[in-house]
C-alpha cells in the first residue's frame, strides 16, 4: 500500500520536474548587448533576465544546442522541433529590418552555410569564418560543404549573418595586374621562356594578356602559378581541365 501512495506521489510530482514550456521568437533582438532567455525565447517567465551571450556587431550567432542547454539550466524546456543549428540574435536598430540576412536566418527552416563575420574583399576564407544557420531559403548557388568555399578569396566586402553564396568567391589571384610574370611555352620536347608584363590579375587557371617587354606583342596566355603564365598546348590543357572541373559542380 505504501508502495502505491510512493508511485502515485511520484506520478504527480514528475510533471513539476518539467521545465516551463517556451517558444522562440520569429525575430530574436537584444536592446543592450547582453542576450538574454527572455530576447530568444516566448514564456520565459522569471528566467528571461538570464544571460546567455554578448553581442558586439549588429548580431551574433549562437550554438541552439548550447542555447537549448542554457533553457533547460534555468527551468525552461525548448525541444527544438525544428533541429536549428544556429540562432541569429540582432540589435534593436537592426531588428526591423525583416529582408536582413540574419532576420531571415532567424526565422527560416532552410540550412544553409552563413559568414560568421564580416569579410573584407580579397580576404581568404578560413573555417572559422564559416557556420551553419537556418534560412527562408538557400541561395541557387549555394554551397552544401564549406571545403568548396575555405581558401578562397572574397569577390567582395561580405556582411557577417548572411547566407554564403558560391558566387561570394573566387580563386585567389597569384598575378597582379603590371606584375612581371615568366611566361612559358613547351611542345614537343621545346621549351622557351620569356619575361612578359600581365596587363590584368588573374587566378590559376585564368586566361590573362601578357606583353612581351621585347616585342611590345601582347598575347593571351593562362595563369599557371604565382609569377608564372603559359601559352600553347600546356595552356590549352589547364583551360580544358578547369573547364571540366567547372562543368562537374
Amino acid at each position: 500500500m505504501k508502495a502505491l501512495v510512493f508511485l502515485a506521489t511520484l506520478a504527480v510530482a514528475t510533471p513539476a520536474l518539467a521545465g516551463t514550456p517556451v517558444t522562440l521568437k520569429p525575430n530574436a533582438f537584444d536592446a543592450d548587448g547582453v542576450v538574454t532567455l527572455g530576447d530568444i525565447f516566448n514564456g520565459a517567465g522569471a528566467a528571461a533576465g538570464t544571460p546567455v551571450a554578448t553581442r558586439t556587431g549588429a548580431s551574433v550567432m549562437l550554438n541552439a544546442a548550447a542555447v537549448r542547454g542554457a533553457a533547460f539550466r534555468a527551468g525552461l524546456d525548448w525541444p527544438n522541433a525544428e533541429g536549428l543549428r544556429q540562432i541569429v540574435v540582432t540589435g534593436a536598430a537592426s531588428a526591423g529590418a525583416a529582408g536582413s540576412p540574419a532576420s531571415v536566418a532567424g526565422r527560416g527552416n532552410v540550412d544553409v552555410l552563413t559568414w560568421a563575420r564580416s569579410i573584407n574583399a580579397g580576404e581568404i576564407v578560413q573555417p572559422a569564418d564559416l557556420v551553419w544557420g537556418k534560412a527562408a531559403a538557400a541561395p541557387a548557388d549555394a554551397p552544401g560543404d564549406a571545403d568548396a568555399v575555405i581558401g578562397l578569396a572574397a569577390r567582395r566586402p561580405l556582411r557577417e549573418g548572411a547566407a554564403v553564396a558560391a558566387r561570394d568567391v573566387s580563386a585567389p589571384q597569384v598575378i597582379k595586374t603590371n606584375e612581371m610574370v615568366t611566361l612559358s611555352y613547351d611542345n614537343g620536347g621545346v621549351s622557351l621562356s620569356l619575361q612578359a608584363k600581365a596587363l590584368s590579375g588573374g587566378a590559376v587557371g585564368d586566361t590573362i594578356n601578357v606583353q612581351n617587354v621585347t616585342s611590345k606583342k601582347t598575347v593571351q596566355a593562362v595563369v599557371t602559378g604565382p609569377g608564372s603564365a603559359a601559352v600553347g598546348p600546356a595552356a590549352e590543357q589547364l583551360k580544358l581541365a578547369r573547364s571540366q572541373r567547372y562543368a562537374s559542380r
